[in-house]
C-alpha cells in the first residue's frame, strides 16, 4: 500500500483551495503548521464533513450523501464504500491517537495514526507508512496551537511546517457527518477486536443517518453514536469463515436499547469503563465470499427519533 498521507494530503490541498465554498477556515500556525477549522469557529457543512471523511479515510473511500428518512422524518444519510478496509478504515480513519498538550484535548483520526504506528492493529495488519507530510483529524471544542503541532510533528517525525490540523467539535455538522462515515469503521474494528484477521475483510459498504447538530458537546457525542449503534448498516464482504461473526453488530453488547447519554451517565463519563461491544453499528450482513451469508442486528428508530429530537 502506498503511502497513506499522501493520498490524504492532495484531499488537505482540495480543502484549502476550496476553504471559502466550504466554509472552512485554513490558516498556518506562527510555526508554520496548518490548521484547517472545519467547525470551531468557522460552520462547515455537509460538503466539508464529506471532505473530511474522505481525508480521514486517506482517500481510500468513496463517502457521500444521500436522503432517507428516520421514523418519517427526512434526513440526510452517509455512505462510505471501501475496497480497502484495513487501510482506510483501521489504519487511518479510526478514531486513535488522544491528543493531549497542556491545556488542549483532543480526539485524533487519520493517516498521521500511521507515522506512529504504535496501536495493536498497524501490527496486525502489518502496516507503518513513510512519508515528510501528515493529516491529523482533530474532535476538539478548541483549535490546536503551535504546541499541539509541534507534538505532532515529534511523534510522526515530520517538520512542523509539513503537519496539517483538522480541528472539528462533535457538536458541528462536519462532526455529524463524519461520525455518521464511521459505520463502516466500527464494524470491521469489532472483528479485528474479536480476532478475525482485517486483511480478510475484503469490502465494506456502510450507511448511517446524520445526527442533528445538538447543543453541547455531550450531547453531540450521545447523538452521533446513537445514529450508528441505533441506525448504522454495514455490509462486509470477507473470504473466510469465523464463529463470532454474530458479536459485530450492536444488539450483541449488554446495553442493546439503552441510548448512549444514559451509558455515559452510568459510566461517569469515563470511557474505559464502557465495554468496547457497545460501539458497533445496528445491523450488519456478513457475506462469506463462495460461502453462506449473515444478517445480524437490528436498527431502532423510535430511539433515534428520542435521541435526535425529533417532532
Amino acid at each position: 500500500m502506498e503511502s497513506l498521507n499522501r493520498m490524504a494530503i492532495e484531499l488537505v490541498d482540495e480543502a484549502i483551495d476550496f476553504a471559502e465554498q466550504l466554509h472552512v477556515g485554513a490558516f498556518e500556525l506562527e510555526n508554520e503548521a496548518t490548521v484547517l477549522d472545519f467547525g470551531v469557529d468557522f460552520d462547515g457543512g455537509l460538503e466539508a464533513g464529506l471532505l473530511l471523511s474522505e481525508i480521514q479515510t486517506a482517500g481510500l473511500a468513496t463517502v457521500q450523501s444521500e436522503l432517507g428518512d428516520v421514523a418519517g422524518a427526512p434526513l440526510s444519510h452517509v455512505e462510505l464504500t471501501t475496497d480497502h478496509p484495513a487501510y482506510a478504515l483501521l489504519c487511518s480513519q479510526k478514531a486513535g491517537w488522544e491528543v493531549s498538550v497542556d491545556d488542549f484535548e483532543g480526539l485524533g483520526s487519520g493517516p498521521a495514526r500511521a507515522l506512529v504506528g504504535e496501536e495493536d492493529v498497524f501490527r496486525t495488519i502489518g502496516y507503518h507508512d513513510a512519508f515528510d507530510l501528515t493529516a491529523l483529524a482533530v474532535e476538539t471544542e478548541t483549535l490546536p496551537d503551535e504546541a499541539v503541532a509541534e507534538h505532532v510533528a515529534e511523534l510522526t517525525e515530520t517538520n512542523v511546517e509539513s503537519v496539517f490540523l483538522l480541528a472539528f467539535p462533535t457538536a458541528s455538522m462536519a462532526g455529524s457527518v463524519s461520525m455518521a462515515a464511521r459505520a463502516g469503521e466500527l464494524a470491521a474494528f469489532r472483528l479485528a477486536e474479536l480476532g478475525y484477521d482485517p486483511l480478510s475483510v475484503l469490502s465494506v459498504n456502510a450507511r448511517a443517518p446524520v445526527a442533528p447538530v445538538a447543543p453541547t458537546e455531550d450531547e453531540a457525542m450521545a447523538r452521533t453514536n446513537d445514529a450508528l449503534a441505533y441506525g448504522g448498516e454495514v455490509h462486509v464482504v470477507v473470504d473466510q469463515g469465523f464463529d463470532r461473526f454474530d458479536e459485530v453488530a450492536s444488539t450483541a453488547a449488554d446495553t442493546y436499547g439503552k441510548p448512549f447519554m444514559q451509558v455515559f451517565e452510568e459510566n461517569d463519563w469515563n470511557f474505559q469503563q464502557i465495554p468496547k461491544d457497545v460501539f458497533a453499528p445496528a445491523k450488519v450482513t456478513i457475506d462469506v465470499r463462495g460461502g453462506p451469508t449473515h444478517v445480524f442486528g437490528e436498527t431502532d428508530e423510535e430511539l433515534l427519533a428520542e435521541s435526535f429530537d425529533l417532532s
